[in-house]
């Protein structure tokens, strides 16, 4: 059947505007709206565009039939229609995109301006006799004409190869249908809807007359079958994923909407991690190739900027610059992520020189790469301080417990964030003087190894283990400690700590003379002398979750007594504890045990002591027992009251495992202490610069009740 040469198809392009990107919390002068720019499925069109190609034909003896059968119409104009994907942009848009676009480092400068869109035109011929007829140009496209059957073919005409493809185009029509009355304008949706489809690169309808009366027919060319997949610039994308991405589609007719949803998933898997980077360009190849192009924006260079406490403007710092760098695990080279940065801001943070720091990224010219800009306001160096607590070793006397304290730091030495510390804290028996030098970072360690070395002079309460002395006389331990240790972090959320320390204690009654043993003729110190000398080797991991009081914590300890002269002592004594919190609706469950076990010759002083506070409320301080060994646990349940007020109710159980008597002169057997007891109460507390304000009232399984004030948390 002869096809209408007279009507023209031209394709037409539909502008998508850029919108401006929004600020991002990093200040970085890109933001999200790139992906939404670049992830469309216009970044396929730029391959399949060239190969488009539209066939002139002419409707005239369509129209010719039309004007016949309604006797009233003047011959129309020739009818100008195509469909087609394009990306255009006009010179003044094109010129404003380029500047913006370049401050995008990682998109290429064209802007991409892309639709599947028809046109309706006419010849200029035409268009002036129409004009003088006074006919009105759109009135084309709401005039309908009969169509006896709708088909779909290949671009040359012919029945497709594969019938899939067949039902997938005749599937995506909507006005088009055997015998139906159409406008241009439903042919055009319906053309715009196969390609839409994702399936076809191209789709022309023809129309042709035959004796049963119009044959619409869309010319469709599919895409390729997918045979392979390219990915150039994604350093950090997992392989994996990648192959997952594209798995389900090999084999198959290309589909240009799979093809968005998988790019977008990779654009979504860069979003979630921070990473700024996304998928740039997308072209098919001859063979069913796919060839991703990733944009991944590198780290060019980090550099420290120091700003003023009071104008914030830029000035000269005390801290060494290299420092703080070493504390990033942001490096030069690494694709740059958000996440990532965030990190290092907190770490910076934690370091305790800083008052205030911010990361803003900047494009590194026309590298595709990001300057990182550190900026960082410095907190006073240090000075001195006052201040006071309670301590939980005196349970009774007019100032029970009250002690206060004196103390000058330096927490920034050298300009290496190297601290020193030294304190005095005084109570009514109590007396700690502690000097520590801590270097957080030792230079030229790649393990983030941290020193500490220390020197301490402590007196504290003998009560613990050997109180109820007669005629109201006390005891105090007296030590003298100095010593290095040694931290870094062992992975995510474990720490390790090692460090060797000496050890010269005795013990002393209430004018200060040293004592060997106690009223009841129990010994004092394990070598029978005034003093004991030990040498420690202690080691240390612990777990901490995400930080908080009511997170997962496990830690054990383990020191080891060095016989290095035979008068010093040998012992081991093995320590853990471990936590666990779980939240129930507005309430919060928390759960801790802890235990440990001391093997050899030790001071009966250093023995595990049980009740009080920080042990099995509801008792005094160690009235519960003291032994080599020793478990005890709680449960807490707390929920809110009142803006900063929670309650809490809780019970604790101890017991020394029955080693009580193992201990050197059995001071709890002697004391009648019972081994093993328990306590539950109730509580409130109350959230305050010094930490938590704890008051607590307990009853233990003596039937007795008495308050307990502590500030922080349980150990």
């Amino acid at each position: 059947m002869p096809q209408n040469d007279g009507v023209r198809f031209t394709s037409s392009s539909l502008k998508i505007p850029l919108n401006p990107p929004k600020p991002s919390p990093f200040n970085f002068p890109f933001g999200s709206q790139i992906a939404k720019t670049r992830n469309s499925l216009a970044q396929l069109v730029d391959s399949v565009k060239t190969r488009s190609k539209f066939k002139q034909f002419d409707f005239s003896r369509f129209w010719n039939r039309l004007a016949e059968s309604t006797q009233s119409r003047d011959r129309r104009s020739s009818l100008l229609c195509s469909a087609t994907l394009s990306l255009t942009r006009s010179a003044e848009s094109a010129q404003s995109e380029d500047k913006q676009y370049e401050r995008l480092l990682f998109v290429p400068k064209s802007a991409l301006l892309c639709s599947a869109s028809l046109a309706l035109n006419r010849a200029a011929d035409e268009s002036s006799s129409s004009s003088q007829k006074g006919l009105n140009p759109s009135r084309s496209d709401e005039e309908r004409v009969l169509i006896s059957e709708v088909l779909v073919r290949n671009k040359d005409g012919e029945e497709l190869e594969r019938k899939d493809l067949e039902m997938e185009a005749l599937q995506a029509l909507k006005a088009s249908r055997d015998n139906s009355a159409l406008t241009v304008r439903e042919v055009q949706e319906d053309v715009h809807r196969i390609i839409y489809s994702g399936y076809f690169q191209s789709c022309i309808p023809v129309a042709m007359d035959t004796r049963d009366g119009i044959r619409l027919v869309f010319q469709v060319e599919p895409n390729q079958e997918f045979q392979g997949l390219v990915c150039d610039g994604a350093n950090v994308l997992p392989a994996k994923f990648l192959e997952d991405a594209f798995r389900d589609g090999y084999g198959k007719v290309i589909n240009l909407r799979r093809l968005d949803e998988a790019i977008t998933s990779i654009n979504k898997w860069y979003a979630e991690r921070g990473f700024f980077a996304l998928v740039s360009d997308v072209e098919i190849l001859s063979g069913g190739i796919l060839r991703l192009q990733v944009s991944e924006a590198e780290v060019n260079n980090i550099s420290i900027r120091f700003l003023d406490r009071k104008t914030g403007e830029p000035t000269t710092g005390k801290t060494k610059p290299e420092t703080i760098l070493r504390q990033l695990t942001t490096k030069k080279g690494q694709v740059y992520s958000i996440l990532q940065a965030k990190r290092d801001v907190d770490t910076v943070l934690t370091m305790g020189i800083m008052e205030d720091v911010s990361i803003i990224p900047q494009p590194a010219g026309d590298t595709g790469k990001v300057d990182m800009v550190m900026n960082v306001v410095e907190r006073p160096n240090g000075g001195f301080s006052a201040g006071g607590g309670i301590s939980s070793g005196i349970t009774s006397g007019p100032l029970s417990g009250l002690i206060g304290s004196f103390a000058y730091s330096h927490r920034n030495v050298l300009g290496r964030s190297q601290k020193l510390n030294i304190s005095l804290e005084r109570g009514q028996i109590d007396s700690i003087f502690r000097i520590n030098y801590t270097d957080p970072w030792i230079e030229g360690d790649d393990k983030r190894t941290s020193r500490t070395i220390m020197v301490q002079n402590s007196r504290t309460p003998g009560t613990l283990v050997h109180g109820d002395q007669p005629a109201g006389s006390s005891l105090t331990i007296g030590r003298v400690t100095a010593g290095i240790e040694f931290s870094q972090p062992i992975r995510p959320k474990w720490s390790g700590t090692s460090g060797l320390f000496f050890q010269h204690a005795g013990v002393y009654d209430e004018k200060g003379d040293p004592v060997i043993k106690d009223h009841f003729s129990s010994p004092l110190t394990a070598s029978g002398k005034i003093h004991d000398n030990m040498l420690l080797a202690k080691f240390e991991s612990v777990y901490t979750g995400s930080g908080d009081h009511g997170s997962s914590m496990f830690a054990v300890s383990m020191e080891q007594g060095l016989p290095v002269l035979s008068e010093w002592l040998s012992f081991n004594r093995v320590n853990a504890r471990a936590r666990k919190g779980v939240e129930i609706g507005p309430t919060r469950l928390l759960l801790s045990l802890s235990g440990g076990h001391v093997v050899g010759n030790f001071p009966p002083h250093e023995a595990f002591a049980i009740g009080g506070t920080n042990s099995v409320r509801g008792y005094e301080e160690g009235d519960v027992g003291s032994g080599r060994s020793y478990a005890v646990g709680c449960g807490e349940i707390s929920f809110p009251m009142l803006g900063p007020v929670e309650g809490v109710c809780f019970a604790d159980y101890g017991t020394d495992l029955g080693s009580g008597p193992t201990v050197l002169g059995d001071p709890a057997g002697a004391r009648l202490k019972p081994g093993s007891g328990y306590g539950y109460g109730f509580g409130i507390r109350v959230d305050s610069p010094l930490g938590p304000l704890r008051l607590e009232y307990a009853f233990n399984d003596k039937h007795a009740k008495r308050f307990h004030f502590g500030v922080g948390h349980r150990n």
